[in-house]
């Protein structure tokens, strides 16, 4: 559904994107991760027809972004990371405006926007001010707009940016049904580890280049002989954080006040060693383990180094 070739930008002499080979088959859900200023936004902006590429070709269902524009937006809804809303608005006058832009018949308008709000939990601010309702809430309306035409294809660009957490819950809820319908999406996310959750597969993309791709388990740190590892101890924190960061297999330490993490690059015997040299140290250790693996330990190993 979404596919792109040697997919370059340029603005000048700065290179935003450098030669993205990507395929994202029907139906899937694909993480892009990578900090600020990394390629993200170039990629999602030349898929949705906003951007034209300096070099290369990208298909959205079956359409090419350059040559066929039209064809390619009435297949996606694109949801940037910041959009606009028309405060004095309400919801429901709010997704008929752009129904009406969709050119959706008048007479199947009532019926679409109700299902789109209850699909985004919005169905009792039907007749609410867009300016009245949470960020949240702004972030489940636009949404709600992107699915008016119902695209196969769906881009979102950081859609849980800025949102408390509960908020979060509600739009990875959302997103989960959304996959369950059959959608493709393509969804960027500094919330790293949703994504993992929600993505059949995740691409790192790092200063422009696509530096990393596959299932999650394909980008595991696990395959890369890296253990996310735990301690938490009684009393020494100090001590231990000595002995913890003399460790020549102990990477990216990082104290949380009541626990210790960081990725271990050892052996079991290695770890094994690092417990003992903690409990001869007189350090009470009430719990050393494996940590569960989140995408964001997958991004800062996979990313150290890349193009310094």
């Amino acid at each position: 559904m979404i596919r792109t070739e040697h997919l370059t930008k340029r603005y000048g002499k700065l290179e935003a994107l450098r030669d993205l080979n990507l395929t994202i088959d029907k139906g899937k859900v694909f993480g892009f991760i990578g900090p600020n200023g990394a390629g993200k936004s170039t990629t999602m902006m030349i898929l949705s027809t906003l951007l034209t590429p300096t070099e290369g070709k990208a298909y959205v269902a079956g359409y090419d972004v350059a040559k066929e524009p039209r064809r390619v937006r009435q297949s996606l809804g694109y949801m940037p990371d910041f959009f606009g809303v028309y405060d004095n608005l309400k919801a429901t006058e709010y997704l008929d405006f752009y129904a009406g832009a969709y050119h959706i018949p008048i007479g199947q308008r009532k019926r679409l926007i109700g299902d789109l709000l209850e699909l985004v939990n919005l169905s009792n601010k039907a007749d609410a001010y867009v300016d009245s309702l949470s960020r949240g809430m702004k972030q489940r309306l636009g949404l709600a707009r992107c699915l008016v035409h119902s695209p196969d294809v769906l881009i979102l660009d950081e859609p849980a940016s800025g949102l408390d957490p509960r908020a979060r819950i509600e739009m990875r809820e959302i997103l989960k049904q959304l996959r369950q319908m059959g959608k493709t999406i393509l969804i960027s996310s500094h919330i790293l580890p949703e994504l993992a959750e929600l993505c059949d597969e995740i691409g790192v993309i790092e200063k422009g280049r696509l530096i990393a791709c596959g299932s999650v388990d394909e980008v595991s740190l696990t395959q890369r002989g890296i253990a996310v590892m735990m301690v938490k101890v009684i009393g020494d924190t100090a001590q231990t954080q000595r002995i913890l960061a003399d460790s020549n297999y102990v990477k990216r330490l990082d104290n949380k006040n009541d626990h210790f993490r960081f990725q271990f690059t050892g052996t079991e015997l290695d770890k094994a060693q690092l417990l003992t040299a903690l409990v001869q140290a007189g350090i009470q250790v009430t719990f050393f383990g494996e940590s569960k693996e989140n995408l964001e330990d997958v991004f800062l190993a996979i990313t150290e180094g890349v193009g310094s």
